[in-house]
């Protein structure tokens, strides 16, 4: 709009140098037209000659890439692109999906925030960037000094994975540290800032900071801080949380609307919402009971002094624990049966993933304080739902379709953190929000482009969103939906409406698979193959396939099923219809949204 403007000004530019300075900054980025402004001023104060001080302070560059799966390695990204601005360096920070690698062997300092998916996989928009670090085409890198933040979760086996293999790849390539990398766990805000500070006092020692006009501009350019985020969220209004499995269920399955008025929040369908939530008062009460502390003591989180009772409540992961905690518990209570649990990593792995604080603080009873105990915790995190609306048809709400975690445990009841308390709450209830965007699970940018969707369970929420969304802006494009739970008539989650898509067109096909109603079990993996000449037509005319749901068992299943359909349908071998896979994954055509 700016250089538009020039022309109807007075200008010491000519028109066709006004019409050449549109051209060249037409596709610039905000952080590339800040680095234009500063090298240009640079310029300027030497009078236009390019002398050799003013390119090499132009070049002085640091760059920030990320890997993120459900958005937490961006977020850090975004927090240390804000820290390296305040800092007065010259930063760009990248999504890896976009970056190009030949980039690589002229970058000098590089910071990777990377999250781990799954089983030690890397993140979908990072695939391609591991396995060229990792091929023989990837350069010497004796020119890069580099660090790498690593965001995992200690409760898998292969914690941390992909930023290990980043680190150890950037250093066999000849690239030299800046600072050693550090591991977080779901618990990462802390270590992430120590992290940041350290790497960032390193890259200022060795790389000369950017002109002040550019600093000025990249910050200018920075959200708001007054946006509602993971540490800032909006504080909405519980409108619904509707049980909608049956009365004979085994499952309890929530359908939850949440108000966003006056928010401002914006989402996409694909996206995810953030829920703070408070532990249950009656749990709280079972471990100030155990331990025979008393619920008004005090204890300091981050330096600030609270309640133990609110400690508990509000601060502290107490539906979860970790092996930490494990090991710290069996040191404070000298329990055999932990000790043992913790001189054998898997088992101990095991133990803690299937274990609630109050199940540890019963195996053996030890005299703690307040203090070592809210130490010995890890801090509470916000749970991410995949939103099951789109904006365009419910406007100022979000809904969610929520899984109640709700087991037994010897005698005693468990519930889940984030779904017990929709699960209990109240309509009208305060609920903490956050919206946590998802590009990696997007609807195809052409209306016209046929969807396949898979989404057992709770699975099925993204597609409500995208069915909705594709409804709302009159999309021309096929919608084939398969969904699976355990019995037709209890489990069938929002059937009424897939009925009424299929009345009305919007949705071309609808295939189900219920695993209980008949002796021998069927599963959404089975309909596609049963449909596989079908699905594999609809693959070759430019379909997008999506899949939402458990990644230890339906994810992987439904991954090999599309292996055998392609390798069936298109007469290829399992390793082509790998490489089938591989290049429908990178023309985001394959998109998964797992957990």
């Amino acid at each position: 709009m700016l250089l538009k403007e020039l022309s109807s000004l007075a200008s010491p530019l000519s028109e066709q140098q006004v019409s050449l300075l549109q051209q060249a900054t037409a596709e610039l980025s905000a952080t590339q037209l800040a680095w234009v402004s500063g090298y240009l001023a640079g310029i300027g104060q030497n009078s236009g000659q390019l002398v050799p001080q003013a390119v090499a302070h132009a070049a002085a560059k640091l760059t920030i890439l990320y890997a993120s799966q459900t958005g937490n390695a961006k977020g850090v990204a975004e927090e240390l692109l804000s820290a390296a601005q305040a800092k007065g360096i010259n930063t760009e920070l990248v999504n890896v999906a976009d970056y190009k690698t030949k980039s690589l062997k002229t970058e000098s300092h590089l910071l990777l925030v990377s999250s781990t998916n799954g089983e030690g996989e890397p993140p979908d928009d990072a695939i391609e960037f591991h396995e060229f670090l990792v091929s023989k085409k990837a350069p010497k890198l004796a020119q890069l000094k580099y660090g790498v933040l690593a965001l995992g979760d200690s409760s898998y086996e292969f914690f941390c994975q992909t930023g290990k293999d980043f680190d150890e790849r950037l250093a066999a390539l000849g690239a030299e540290r800046l600072c050693e990398r550090v591991d977080c766990d779901v618990d990462y805000d802390k270590d992430a800032q120590a992290w940041t500070e350290q790497a960032l006092a390193q890259v200022q020692q060795t790389l000369q900071s950017a002109p002040s006009s550019a600093t000025a501009n990249l910050a200018a350019s920075t959200p708001s801080s007054r946006q509602y985020n993971k540490k800032t969220p909006y504080t909405a209004e519980l409108l619904v949380s509707q049980k909608i499995t049956g009365r004979d269920s085994a499952k309890d399955v929530r359908h939850v609307e949440i108000d966003l008025a006056e928010s401002g929040l914006q989402y996409q369908a694909g996206d995810a919402l953030g829920v703070w939530f408070e532990n249950d008062p009656q749990l709280v009460e079972q471990i100030l009971t155990r331990l025979a502390l008393s619920a008004d003591e005090e204890v300091t989180i981050d330096g600030q002094p609270l309640d133990l009772a609110q400690a508990l409540t509000s601060k502290l992961e107490i539906t979860q624990t970790s092996g930490a905690f494990v090991e710290a518990w069996a040191s404070w209570s000298q329990s055999k049966k932990l000790q043992a649990l913790v001189a054998d990593k898997n088992k101990l792995r095991e133990y803690a993933a299937s274990q609630q604080v109050i199940d540890v603080l019963l195996e053996k009873k030890a005299n703690v304080t307040a203090q070592q105990l809210v130490d010995g915790l890890r801090h509470l995190t916000p749970r991410l739902y995949s939103i099951a609306s789109s904006q365009a048809e419910v406007e100022e709400e979000v809904h969610l379709t929520v899984g109640v975690v709700n087991y037994q445990q010897g005698e005693q009841q468990r519930f889940g953190g984030a779904s017990g308390f929709f699960a209990r709450a109240e309509e009208g209830a305060a609920v903490k929000v956050f919206v946590e965007h998802n590009d990696n699970f997007r609807l195809p940018s052409q209306p016209d482009t046929p969807v396949i969707m898979v989404g057992p369970g709770t699975g099925i929420a993204p597609f409500r969103a995208f069915l909705q969304q594709r409804d709302a802006s009159d999309a021309e494009g096929k919608n084939w939906l398969f969904f699976g739970d355990q019995t037709f008539t209890q489990d069938f989650l929002y059937q009424t409406e897939w009925q009424g898509y299929l009345k009305s067109g919007l949705l071309t096909k609808l295939d189900v698979a219920f695993s209980r109603d008949q002796a021998e079990k069927i599963y959404v993996q089975d309909r596609l193959k049963e449909n596989a000449a079908e699905v594999y037509q609809w693959l070759e005319s430019g379909a997008h396939f999506y899949v939402c749901g458990d990644a230890n068992r339906m994810a992987k299943d439904v991954h090999q099923a599309l292996i055998e359909i392609i390798a069936e349908q298109g007469a290829k071998s399992p390793e082509q219809a790998e490489e089938y896979l591989k290049q429908l994954r990178s023309a985001k055509r394959y998109q998964k949204d797992v957990y």
